[in-house]
């Protein structure tokens, strides 16, 4: 790539069934079949072609326990079940173009990366399908599952993606497995160089982001910060570091007049457990009387952890017989669901059937920004279909109401959206993604550490709850040099955005439908 990697990735989402893979198969057929057998551009079933691979894989899943189901085929094969399962799943499958030719392009990916609608959204005019990708199968999988992935415990941002660049550390990882935690590296750090790369300037954006984004633990790397006023040299190890979705769980105030805070960054397995403890720890000593829920950097994930989050804020009473979200999909009715499959309700017990503890509030400000995708748009649309007033205070979400059942072929996992989701009002078109409240545009602020009060996203949240308003219009807020991003000054392109965060972290992850009676 001619410059460095920046911006709102990809994303989707299936996923689920207690570790989020239910990658290998459709799932059940139980509901009406397609009415033409799912091939109306003339296309074979996906099923003839199925695990026909140029490759094969041997031994046994590590995920299902069985032995792989690949057999011997070709590209050519791998191709051909490519179009039939955009042809039978891909919600928007009569918009591709019919001119595509498999024999066109060298692989099923490069075939598969052009299968998909053209149209644009409005008003932005944006591509209305900017979530379509692949991911190696066993990659995907350690992923899903555990949260865990080489680097360096850092969530690098850019707060200017051209020269000059500026490149920092939106948040690091405490578990034990961070190298960034061990080296003492920490929110609002600024990245100089990286081995011996000058990125504010430099031009050699390839070793830059070789640095960034390590493929595997144990990779050296060297970078130069400025943190607190100071600069040093470090040499960091990527490692297998294990993501920790909730932090920074507090309170402002005092009894009575109580306000929640929570970071929540990643609907993954493990946050469950996490979100239950911090919804707990709210809850003591009189509980809170508000709360704010930061998902600035939050992609998405598991759909019922979003349920059970939603579930939690708002409690049994404003949620009992609610949908927290429907999905829609194409004409064909490709996974044959019937309308309870189909449905996900507010959630109010944890996989283990356990009780779920409530806040039992009827307002939340969420804290967002471009990041903010899929599943975290779950939670504020599906409160706002219940009556919820939900707050938005930061920058614009992603826009992504849709998502996927990922499908394994070959050791390729692809990701095509293949549905909507609206909430109980029925409502789900937010392709342009979710707007802060008027005048609460507020630049990321990497001068203050995430929680703190003085933090500005924060400090908005907490003047509009006390005032009623946010205290300065956008359009004339003036962040403090090298520290946030005056957005009224910035070209859109130059948005706060994570660095080539992958796209499984955008995800709207579905658990399978059960089996019918």
């Amino acid at each position: 790539m001619a410059g460095l990697l920046a911006g709102c990735g990809g994303g989707g989402g299936g996923g689920g069934g207690g570790g989020g893979f239910p990658i290998g198969g459709l799932p059940p057929a139980t509901g009406n079949p397609p009415t033409d057998g799912g091939g109306s551009g003339g296309f074979a079933p996906s099923s003839e072609t199925a695990g026909l691979c140029a490759a094969p894989r041997r031994g046994i899943n590590p995920e299902t326990g069985a032995v792989y189901p690949d057999s011997a085929g070709t590209v050519d094969n791998e191709k051909t079940w490519v179009r039939s399962w955009i042809d039978e799943t891909y919600l928007w499958y009569n918009e591709v173009p019919a001119t595509l030719k498999a024999a066109d392009y060298a692989t099923p990916v490069a075939f598969f990366n052009v299968l998909k609608t053209p149209a644009t959204t409005s008003p932005s005019g944006r591509a209305k399908d900017r979530f379509h990708y692949i991911y190696d199968t066993e990659v995907y999988r350690q992923l899903s599952n555990a949260g865990i992935s080489p680097g360096y415990g850092i969530e690098f941002a850019f707060v200017r993606s051209s020269r000059p660049r500026e490149l920092r550390v939106a948040f690091t990882e405490p578990h034990s497995s961070s190298p960034a935690a061990a080296n003492g590296i920490a929110r609002g750090a600024k990245v100089l160089e990286v081995d011996g790369i000058d990125v504010v300037n430099g031009t050699n954006t390839t070793v830059i982001n070789r640095g960034l984004s390590p493929q595997a633990a144990g990779e050296k790397h060297t970078f130069k910060l400025e943190q607190d006023g100071a600069t040093r040299t470090l040499e960091l190890t990527a490692a297998n570091v294990t993501r920790t979705p909730v932090q920074n769980v507090t309170t402002i105030g005092d009894p009575g007049n109580r306000v929640g805070y929570l970071l929540f960054n990643d609907h993954i397995t493990t946050s469950e457990a996490q979100l239950v403890a911090a919804v707990n720890k709210l809850k003591e000593n009189g509980g809170i009387q508000d709360l704010v829920l930061d998902m600035r950097y939050n992609g998405g994930g598991q759909l019922n952890i979003a349920s059970r989050l939603a579930y939690m804020v708002a409690g049994p009473g404003q949620t009992a017989g609610k949908t927290f979200e429907l999905l829609s999909f194409n004409d064909k009715n490709p996974f044959r669901l019937t309308l309870a499959q189909a449905l996900t309700p507010f959630l109010g017990t944890s996989r283990l059937n356990q009780p779920l503890p409530t806040l039992g509030l009827s307002r939340v400000t969420v804290l967002t920004s471009p990041d903010t995708c899929s599943a975290s748009e779950s939670v504020i649309n599906s409160l706002r279909g219940i009556g919820v007033t939900v707050n938005l205070v930061g920058g614009t979400t992603c826009g992504k109401p849709y998502g996927f059942y990922p499908q394994d072929n070959c050791g390729t996992t692809y990701f095509a959206i293949q549905f909507k989701g609206v909430n109980q009002a029925g409502f789900g078109d937010y392709g342009d993604g979710f707007a802060p409240n008027a005048n609460c545009t507020v630049a990321d602020d990497f001068g203050h550490q995430l929680g703190d009060p003085a933090e500005a996203r924060l400090a908005a949240a907490l003047a509009l709850r006390s005032a009623g308003a946010c205290p300065v219009p956008a359009a004339s807020a003036k962040a403090a040099p090298g520290i946030g991003l005056d957005k009224a000054e910035v070209a859109p392109e130059e948005q706060p955005a994570l660095f080539n965060r992958s796209p499984l972290r955008e995800n709207r992850l579905i658990d399978p439908p059960p089996t019918a009676g």
